[in-house]
C-alpha cells in the first residue's frame, strides 16, 4: 500500500490524476471521469469539510464500525463494481477541472499534515483510526478509482 503521507507517493497520485482528461473513459462502472473525481473528493470532504455531509446515526455508525470498517481500512483492494455508500454517489455532471483541482488540493493537504495529524483522528463513520488505517482507506480508494480510469 502506498503511503499517502509521503511526498513522493502523494505526487505519484497527482501525476496519475493529471493524466486524466475530460474524455477519459472508465474501464468499468457507471461514473464519468468528472463524477469519479468528485466521488474521490467525498472522503476528503468528510475530513476537512464535515458540515457538507450528514453524520450517520448511532445504529448506522455501529454497523459501519463493526462490519464495513474492516473492509475499508484493511489492505485488501476493492472489487470492481462494488456497492457505494449513498453519500458517495455522484449522479450529476461535475466540472472536471474544478474537481481535479479539489482532489489534488486534498491530497496535498493530507500529505503536508502528515501521519501524526491522523493518528487517533476521529473518522466520520468509523470512530478513531490509526494513521495506517487512514492511509489504507485513502490510498486504496484513490488506487481503485484511478485504475478504473486506466491511470
Amino acid at each position: 500500500m502506498e503511503n499517502i503521507f509521503d511526498a513522493r507517493e502523494a505526487q505519484n497520485y497527482i501525476d496519475r490524476i493529471n493524466h486524466l482528461t475530460p474524455e477519459t473513459q472508465a474501464l468499468w462502472g457507471k461514473m464519468t471521469v468528472d463524477q469519479m473525481l468528485a466521488h474521490c473528493c467525498v472522503s476528503y470532504e468528510m475530513i476537512y469539510e464535515p458540515e457538507k455531509h450528514k453524520k450517520p446515526g448511532s445504529i448506522a455508525k455501529f454497523i459501519l464500525k463493526n462490519f464495513v470498517k474492516p473492509k475499508v481500512v484493511g489492505e485488501k483492494a476493492y472489487a470492481k463494481n462494488g456497492p457505494t455508500s449513498p453519500q458517495f454517489l455522484i449522479t450529476e455532471p461535475k466540472n472536471f477541472e474544478a474537481e481535479k483541482k479539489r482532489l489534488i488540493g486534498f491530497i496535498q493537504k493530507t500529505q503536508q499534515l502528515g501521519a501524526s495529524a491522523f493518528d487517533g483522528k476521529d473518522s466520520f463513520s468509523f470512530g478513531k483510526l490509526t494513521a495506517q488505517e487512514w492511509n489504507n482507506m485513502l490510498a486504496k480508494h484513490l488506487n481503485h478509482h484511478l485504475a478504473q480510469f486506466g491511470v
